[in-house]
């Protein structure tokens, strides 16, 4: 998601956009599915369980993730955009809550960027980018281990969702824990210090903004915006009752 203290990067920007529009098809092709009763819409499955489109969920939400840690080297108060991704997050949590108390989210990708942002500015903000690499992969292969870890722990509350443990009848909407998911964000942070040293964007001349530009840069609103905006529409289509 975005940040406003950032300096503008178009590449970033860009790939921001075209993550959010591809997430939001993606959540259009839930809710007709889920809620129309859809099989199908323009040619693609509202099946969202095949072994392809879970691939397609994560490669939206790992973009997001890696775009977010490379920002964190440019944001100017990462603890000020740590309490804006936060304050949405619980905001997110209370009306899922009202909307299906069964799969409320209690830490999306939201949740999930807010904690890490907030965890990146105490402890790795002056790390080297190797540091970054290094701990972000660890903490991403350690998501191997959780299956097995819920087994011999036998968990019977959540108060380890954060980590990736949980009860086995958890569900939700939304679920990014930070195992692995911090780890793909350092990654991020990583490769921000590699490929952006001076601050500046990757393309030697001044490219004109595009549609999935704009979009980047209010993704945070259309993320918030994008299913009551998509569930209203379906509504007044008749496929919805409220």
């Amino acid at each position: 998601m975005t940040d406003d203290s950032s300096p503008r990067i178009w590449e970033i920007d860009f790939l921001r956009g075209l993550a959010i529009v591809l997430m939001v098809g993606y959540h259009l092709l839930y809710d007709l599915g889920d809620f129309a009763g859809l099989e199908k819409f323009l040619g693609f499955t509202t099946d969202l369980t095949t072994p392809a489109w879970l691939v397609a969920q994560h490669s939206f939400a790992g973009l997001f993730v890696i775009l977010s840690g490379i920002s964190s080297n440019f944001s100017q108060n990462n603890f000020r955009r740590s309490l804006k991704y936060l304050a949405v997050a619980l905001v997110i949590s209370a009306v899922t809550y009202v909307f299906d108390s069964g799969s409320v989210i209690l830490f999306g990708i939201i949740h999930c960027l807010g904690v890490s942002a907030l965890i990146y500015g105490l402890f790795f903000k002056k790390s080297g980018a190797v540091a970054c690499l290094v701990t972000g992969i660890i903490i991403a292969a350690l998501s191997a281990l959780l299956p097995a870890a819920s087994r011999i722990m036998s968990l019977d509350s959540n108060w380890l969702l954060p980590l990736g443990l949980h009860r086995p009848d958890f569900a939700s909407f939304d679920y990014f824990p930070l195992i692995p998911w911090l780890g793909v964000f350092l990654v991020g942070v990583a490769l921000g210090r590699w490929l952006y040293t001076s601050k500046k964007g990757l393309f030697s001349r001044e490219l004109r903004p595009t549609f999935f530009n704009w979009c980047g840069r209010h993704s945070l609103w259309i993320y918030l915006l994008h299913q009551p905006v998509i569930l209203g529409i379906l509504y007044f289509l008749g496929y919805l009752k409220l």
